[in-house]
Parts: structure tokens; C-alpha cells; sequence
């Protein structure tokens, strides 16, 4: 009798013992974890696109120091984030975003970490190279146009085509980390898309660009406010370039203006992405939350004068920035403009075969 007593408390025991265990280990497993901030992400952007203080500030709040590495251009950087390098969180425009996706680079955003991305303008989401901003968030975006020297020049330029006027032989620059662009403008000037894929409408392209190379004056950096110097030399009268350089030129006193050629200007737009490969993509949504906070992102917008997708921050930016033309165009002007779209695979060989081939030609 004494040891069926002992054995059925030693089972009640047994089973008292295991559901406190079992309730242990289901209080364990369901207990959410809070997201844990990184000690350090790294930015991988052109060189200055983001000021310093942007990023100090989001240090000061978080402790987060962000690293920041630079490419000369976008092709650099698809190549690193290939080859496995690390990044959290890079700008990308546009255009690559469906090839790098395809490609699996790209990490899906989390918008619960994200908030702020209610303030995203709707004419920039949801569009046909990211659907549902499901691999990045619409950041910058501008024309490309040319910069002038007015004060050196006798008939007003209008055109892309007249940067192959022999008036202007020899001072003609353009930038030698924007190939798609280069190419882009050359097929504007000959009255095709600036995003053919026609081999026949490339060709000519192509056989055009090679008779402006003789004199012309390549600049090197996009990022490091090359024109300015190159435009202050006198050497170059006029120069492919976008609205920062116009910007920045003026704040060196030169006499220049920003000409949207009656062919169409090219629209670009800058997108934030997050490289598949990042080990810290909490903090990476984390980060690119801050830069949507309207003040600060309008910031930005006051120091770097590229129009922003985000449009509560419009309150902040200064007036000046919003009525400048060249940042902020008008109706008729975006009515005449092009974007740069993605290209098929095929279509992006073939502009790398034509580029290739420009570079390596002589004289025509």
C-alpha cells in the first residue's frame, strides 16, 4: 500500500515536473526578442551625397557610427556587392534595381522598421522597376542637362546636338562614370529614344560619339564637384551635368546656366537599397528611417540641391531650392524629358559593347 502511495506520487511528481518544464520552454520560445542595433553599419554611396552632419546626428541618437565608402559609379558598385562585398545599405539608381533583384543582391524591406516611408511621395512608389518598393525606397531624383559657361559662348546652346557644333570643338566635357547617360544623350540628339535597344539607332550613336572624342574633356569624379574646376578653367564651355553642378558652380562665381535641351532632358532617380548580404539589416531600416524624417531629409535636400521624393519634406526645404527651376522643373519641361529605364539583358550588352567600342577608338 505504502510503496502504490509512493508510486503515485512519485508520478505526480514526474508529471507536475515535466508541465512546469513545458511551461518554461513555451514561456521561452514565445517571448519576442526586442531588435538589437548594430554597432556599426556601412553606407556605400558616391563620395559626399550625404552629409557628414546627417550622419553624426543619427550616431549622437543611436550610437551607431556609420561607415562610409564610396564608389565612382554604379557599375563599381554592382560589381562589389557581386563579388560579396559587404555594405548595409547603398544608393542605387533606378534602373538596376529590377537586374540586381533578379539577381538576388537585393533584401526585401521591412516598412514595419520603416515608418516614415508614408512621407515617400505616391508619384514615386509603386512603380515599374521596383513593384510594391518592395527592394527600395525612392530617394533623389533630377534631370541631366548642360552646363554652360554663358559668359563664354556667343549664340545661346539649346540643343544636345549642339554640343557637336565646331564652335564648341575641344570644349566639350562629359562625365566618364555615366556611359548609359553619355550614350543616352547622343541618341536624343539624333532624335531616337534614350532608352533604344535598336542596334541600327546605337550604331549611329555610337559613330557619333566618336567624332565629338577628338578634344573631348572626360570628368573623372561625379561625386567630388569635378565641374566646377573643369568649367572655371575656361577650357570647357559646356559640360553634360545636372543641377548640383550647376549649383556648385554658381557658389564658385562662375557665369553658367543650366540648359534643358529642347530634345528632352534625362530624368534619373536615386533609390536607398539594402545589399541582400548585409548582417545588420535591422539597422540599415533603422537608418533609413531617420533620413526620411522630413527635417532631415530636407537637410539634405539644402546642402546637396536634388530634389527629394519625400514630400513632407518640403516643409523644411528652403524656398529658394523649391522655385529653382533647375532642381525642381516645371510641368513642361518633365512633359519633354525621358527617363532612363532598365534595360533587357541583351540591350545592356549591347550598350557595354558601344561604350567599349568609344573608348577604344581613335581618331574618326
Amino acid at each position: 500500500m505504502i510503496e502504490t502511495i509512493h508510486s503515485h506520487l512519485s508520478l505526480r511528481s514526474c508529471i507536475l515536473t515535466f508541465l512546469v518544464l513545458s511551461l518554461l520552454v513555451t514561456a521561452c520560445t514565445s517571448t519576442v526578442v526586442p531588435n538589437q542595433l548594430a554597432k556599426e553599419i556601412i553606407l556605400y554611396n558616391w563620395e559626399g551625397d550625404i552629409p557628414q552632419s546627417v550622419l553624426d546626428a543619427f550616431t549622437k541618437e543611436t550610437n551607431v557610427t556609420v561607415r562610409y565608402e564610396t564608389y565612382e559609379s554604379q557599375e563599381e558598385a554592382i560589381a562589389n556587392m557581386r563579388s560579396g562585398e559587404i555594405y548595409d545599405v547603398a544608393t542605387m539608381e533606378s534602373r538596376f534595381i529590377p537586374l540586381m533583384a533578379k539577381e538576388g543582391l537585393l533584401a526585401e524591406m521591412d516598412y514595419e522598421h520603416i515608418p516614415n516611408f508614408r512621407n515617400i511621395s505616391p508619384n514615386f512608389r509603386d512603380l515599374i522597376y521596383d513593384p510594391g518598393n518592395r527592394h527600395s525606397i525612392p530617394y533623389s531624383w533630377g534631370t541631366t542637362g548642360l552646363v554652360v559657361r554663358s559668359d563664354l559662348i556667343q549664340t545661346p546652346i539649346t540643343r544636345w546636338s549642339d554640343l557637336w557644333d565646331a564652335r564648341y570643338a575641344g570644349k566639350v566635357a562629359i562625365w566618364i562614370g555615366q556611359p548609359r547617360e553619355t550614350i543616352a544623350l547622343t541618341l536624343k540628339s539624333l532624335g531616337y529614344s534614350a532608352n533604344s535597344e535598336n542596334p541600327a539607332e546605337l550604331e549611329s550613336a555610337l559613330q557619333r560619339l566618336i567624332t565629338l572624342k577628338p578634344g573631348l574633356h572626360f570628368v573623372e569624379d561625379i561625386s567630388a564637384d569635378d565641374l566646377s574646376p573643369t568649367l572655371a578653367s575656361g577650357k570647357v564651355v559646356v559640360a553634360m551635368g545636372y543641377s548640383g553642378d550647376f549649383q556648385a558652380s554658381q557658389d564658385a562665381g562662375l557665369s553658367v546656366e543650366y540648359v534643358m535641351p529642347e530634345e528632352g532632358a534625362l530624368l534619373w532617380g536615386d533609390t536607398f537599397i539594402i545589399p541582400a548580404n548585409s548582417p545588420n539589416k535591422y539597422t540599415a531600416e533603422v537608418f533609413l528611417n531617420f533620413l526620411l524624417r522630413p527635417e532631415i531629409n530636407a537637410g539634405i535636400v539644402n546642402q546637396k540641391y536634388y530634389a527629394s521624393a519625400d514630400e513632407a519634406a518640403k516643409t523644411f526645404i528652403d524656398v529658394d531650392i523649391l522655385n529653382n527651376r533647375a532642381i525642381y522643373p516645371d510641368e513642361a519641361i518633365l512633359k519633354r524629358a525621358e527617363i532612363i529605364l532598365p534595360l533587357s539583358l541583351e540591350g545592356q550588352n549591347l550598350y557595354d559593347q558601344i561604350w567599349q567600342r568609344f573608348l577604344e577608338a581613335g581618331p574618326p
